[in-house]
């Protein structure tokens, strides 16, 4: 498959080893190297002088895939055709150039059981991919919408191992197919999508088996979230059922917290300290829960709930600063819908700000940075007392639903139509 490079800047680009050698290194894990959308603060000490230069443009088709950016490369997943079939395909792209290295077909599919190409007013992302690749090692995985698991070279694109949770898991997909991304932690890979009795499955990173697997819970398109609670590693999924965690390497259950489902649950639960704040679209809502933990038993107690989409995230999951959570608080507000500052241990809004739609929010320091779902890449102060905006730029065409990805000092950002790398200079 061979899709040409759209606008590639001229100009003196760093190598890929001295690309490797800069900080903020690599993302390559989804929502970033801690699994929760933050990483320290940039070497910009004026973002409202800060310019924002274009390096290379390169065709992203269709999908709401993020991008994974390790070893030099910049990796996501778009719509393609292959052997005259359309479906998902992984691809490598180096982050010099935005030029194809290698790529991959993962699953053929025509169309998203529930998507479409146009749908509410306002809403015409269409189909695609919603699933972002995850780099561990030399090694790169990726799940695909009908639930095949996949692991690359990272180099070479080269496929090591696939395993098919619908066949060998009995596997129950959602309608939208499967949207969420791997979460490795060690050497096991971390997921939802089984049947009856192996529902949440464990697999060796390096080979595909089966490590562990367990419950019953019908999956959502929520990826989960890795936390320390009380001193206890742990892996939190947001199900159907509501919140369970489990210990990553047997798959053993801490807790679980009940919470309703309805349609779908898209945005991964956030923790800070002993608090796990979950949100949902469709009339669901937000809550936060304390977990509490005597001698080896954990036990979790609504803080606050609040129903209804007054304050819901879609499928844009917050970030948490200082007990304060920062993102995309909205429900089918597209172009519309506002960022806002929301209290995680109250759930009282400290304030808001209209026209982002459902994009996507990371933390770099003590700044946020919001990638709009109109393309404009928005640098905010992460303070509770009042918005303030101190960097705006028009970035991308396309419909946005992706997270922004800081990686060797640069800012990588796609659409559904386009991939961009961003200089801040």
């Amino acid at each position: 498959m061979n899709r040409s490079t759209l606008t590639l800047i001229s100009g003196s680009l760093l190598t890929a080893a001295s690309l490797c050698a800069q900080t903020p290194a690599e993302w390559g894990k989804f929502r970033g190297p801690n699994n929760d959308g933050t990483i320290p603060a940039t070497k910009i000490a004026n973002w409202k002088n800060a310019k924002i230069k274009t390096l290379w443009k390169t065709e992203t088709p269709t999908g709401f895939s993020s991008f994974a950016v390790a070893g030099g490369k910049a990796l996501t997943i778009v719509t393609g055709e292959t052997d005259g079939n359309t479906g998902e395909v992984l691809v490598a792209l180096d982050v010099r150039t935005g030029k194809e290295v290698w790529n991959q077909p993962l699953t053929v599919i025509g169309k998203y059981d529930g998507g479409g190409d146009a749908g509410v007013a306002g809403n015409k992302g269409g189909d695609g991919p919603r699933s972002t690749p995850v780099v561990s090692g030399d090694k790169v995985y990726a799940i695909d919408a009908n639930l095949g698991v996949f692991c690359f070279d990272l180099a070479t694109g080269k496929k090591v191992w696939n395993h098919d949770v619908m066949k060998e898991n009995a596997g129950v997909n959602i309608r939208w197919q499967n949207a969420a991304s791997p979460v490795i932690d060690g050497d096991i890979l971390l997921m939802c999508g089984g049947g009856e009795g192996q529902a949440l499955l464990g697999l060796n990173k390096d080979t595909g088996k089966v490590v562990w697997k367990g419950e019953d819970d019908k999956m959502t398109h929520a990826t989960p979230v890795l936390a320390d609670i009380h001193g206890v590693h742990q892996c939190i999924f947001f199900t159907q059922t509501g919140l369970v965690a489990v210990t990553p390497a047997d798959g053993k259950v801490l807790w679980r917290q009940e919470y309703r489902f309805n349609v779908s649950t898209a945005a991964s639960p956030v923790v800070w300290e002993d608090i796990v704040y979950c949100s949902a679209g469709y009339d669901v809502g937000a809550g936060a829960f304390k977990i509490s933990k005597s001698g080896d038993k954990f036990s979790s107690e609504p803080l606050w709930r609040k129903e209804g989409n007054d304050l819901a995230n879609h499928w844009s999951t917050p970030v948490v600063k200082d007990g304060y959570l920062y993102g995309m608080f909205s429900f089918k507000n597209y172009g519309s819908g506002p960022v806002a500052c929301v209290d995680i241990k109250t759930g009282k809004e400290m304030w808001k700000e209209e026209g982002f739609g459902p994009g996507q929010v990371i933390l770099a320091g003590d700044k946020l940075i919001a990638l709009s779902d109109k393309g404009e890449v928005v640098v905010i102060e992460a303070k509770t007392d009042k918005y303030t905006e101190l960097k705006r730029d028009d970035v991308l065409d396309g419909k946005v639903w992706s997270y922004p990805v800081l990686a060797y000092d640069r800012l990588f950002a796609r659409s559904t139509e386009e991939g961009v790398c961003l200089e801040i200079q």
